[in-house]
């Protein structure tokens, strides 16, 4: 045998072998450098729960500086499965200005000192200047930490409390408490403000249905933003010219007007006229209608044709993230819309064509869908007015649509809506974004027959069903 072939031959596979293991090496090496520096993961769950959300990835692309997350706690819980790690190194990963640090405030007290630490605080965020806490461990908290130390100076959302409006302090599932939780988390003061009329020095008392005397009302220069929550009774016409000076002016407004048909035994809403003429004035007409949503999209959630369902919106950067998110709008009125010679007026939702507005309604609530005029219709607009310092203002045709049952339900979009009209009328665009959203809490529902299934399936019939297979091959080759 010819030795020297054996040789040439054990040498070329021996190179072939030595090039194959370099070749491996190399490409996990550039593996695992990609992978390091690209990190990509999949959310397979159906609530995205471990993917950050819109207005956090958007608030870290637009960092100037560095912001350092520190988490506060027990050092054994740092690296878990689910634990802030895992929160927290999502944040990071966003930004190469994002720096985290975790700290136990046992084992370590002076440096969890020197990093801010707080008995309320789970983790603290800073920027240099400012610090804020979140209280607890989630993408919300976090998030809301995280803008409130970007946000300096006041910003004041004034909620007119002077005919009925919706309050803030109520906390039913008709009012606005969740509204003052949401937009003090985005760093926003949320206060109601009384807006009446002064009286005349030693006025008499009024005779009954005679009207107030004019007197001066002045919105507070410090609201950033007037909201008008659906008042239940007409605005004096000083309150109205108020309204007026103050967007006219340069100030924002977000106007929400409720129904003024009477619908069943519940009183409707005053017809509010002073008001009415000041926004037609502006280019938006609030029609005496209701609005019904006949595609039958919002039986999905329960709704009924009185509460329009929303997926498409008309093109507005309050609208522009919304896309595929619905939104709902109980009980509301159609708008007319056009451009005046001061206001630049655009549409921001809109129902599809397979919906009515009826002027009237029976009694008994049966209407005729032949009767009602067809679709499709306005449901709310925002509008600009020119001058030294441009107003803005943002009518909706009603006010449940911000109320705590629609705003904090997680099947909506209303309470991201809401958010970003009073983003947009304060101009912090950046923050007009999808939130994050708290966690949905499913359960496993299994009832008594189900467990017992489950148990003769997973320990007797599938582990028998192996055995039996394997005896069977058994036997089949012996």
């Amino acid at each position: 045998m010819n030795t020297e072939w054996i040789k040439t031959r054990q040498t070329k596979y021996s190179a072939y072998l030595a090039v194959y293991v370099l070749v491996v090496l190399l490409v996990l090496g550039a593996i695992n450098f990609l992978a390091n520096r690209y990190d990509k993961t999949y959310d397979s769950t159906a609530n995205k729960q471990f993917t950050l959300s819109d207005q956090t990835i958007k608030v870290a692309d637009g960092l100037k500086h560095d912001i350092h997350l520190t988490f506060f706690g027990d050092s054994g819980t740092f690296g878990q499965p689910g634990g802030p790690k895992d929160l927290l190194d999502r944040y990071a990963g966003l930004s190469p200005k994002i720096r985290v640090e975790y700290i136990d405030p046992v084992r370590k007290p002076q440096q969890a000192k020197a990093a801010g630490y707080r008995s309320d605080a789970v983790v603290m965020v800073d920027n240099g200047p400012r610090r804020e806490a979140a209280k607890s461990l989630t993408e919300e908290e976090v998030t809301g930490a995280l803008i409130r130390s970007l946000k300096s100076g006041e910003r004041n959302v004034c909620f007119v409390n002077a005919a009925g409006e919706r309050s803030i302090d109520n906390e039913s599932g008709d009012g606005y408490s969740l509204l003052k939780q949401l937009l003090e988390r985005d760093n926003y003061k949320a206060r109601s403000e009384t807006l009446k009329p002064a009286a005349a020095p030693n006025s008499k008392p009024m005779a009954i249905g005679q009207t107030a005397p004019a007197g001066n009302v002045e919105v507070p220069k410090d609201c950033t933003v007037l909201v008008v929550g659906g008042p239940q009774l007409a605005y004096p016409k000083p309150i109205v010219d108020a309204i007026k000076a103050y967007v006219e002016g340069g100030g924002r407004a977000l106007i929400m007007l409720d129904e003024t048909l009477r619908l069943g035994r519940a009183e409707p809403a005053a017809d509010n006229p002073d008001l009415l003429a000041l926004l037609a004035g502006w280019g938006v007409t609030v029609d005496k209608n209701l609005v019904l949503d006949l595609s039958g999209m919002g039986q999905l959630l329960g709704l009924g044709p009185e509460v329009p369902f929303i997926l498409q919106y008309e093109s507005h950067a309050i609208t522009q993230p919304l896309t595929r998110v619905p939104t709902a709008f109980p009980v509301v009125r159609a708008l007319d819309v056009k451009n005046g010679d001061k206001t630049s007026v655009s549409k921001l939702v809109a129902t599809t064509d397979d919906s009515i507005a009826v002027d009237n309604v029976p009694p008994g609530g049966a209407i005729d869908p032949k009767q009602g005029k067809k679709g499709p219709f306005t449901l709310a607009a925002a509008g600009t007015l020119s001058g030294a310092t441009p107003g803005r203002f943002v009518v909706v045709g009603t006010s449940l649509w911000a109320a705590n049952n629609f705003a904090g339900s997680r099947s909506l979009g209303n309470r991201d809506l809401f958010l970003n009209t009073i983003n947009w009328l304060s101009s912090d665009e950046d923050l007009i974004s999808i939130r994050p959203k708290a966690p949905d809490d499913r359960p496993l529902n299994i009832t008594q027959q189900r467990l017992a299934a489950l148990f003769w399936l997973s320990i007797v019939i599938f582990p028998l069903g192996i055995v039996m297979f394997g005896l069977a091959t058994w036997w089949k080759r012996r």
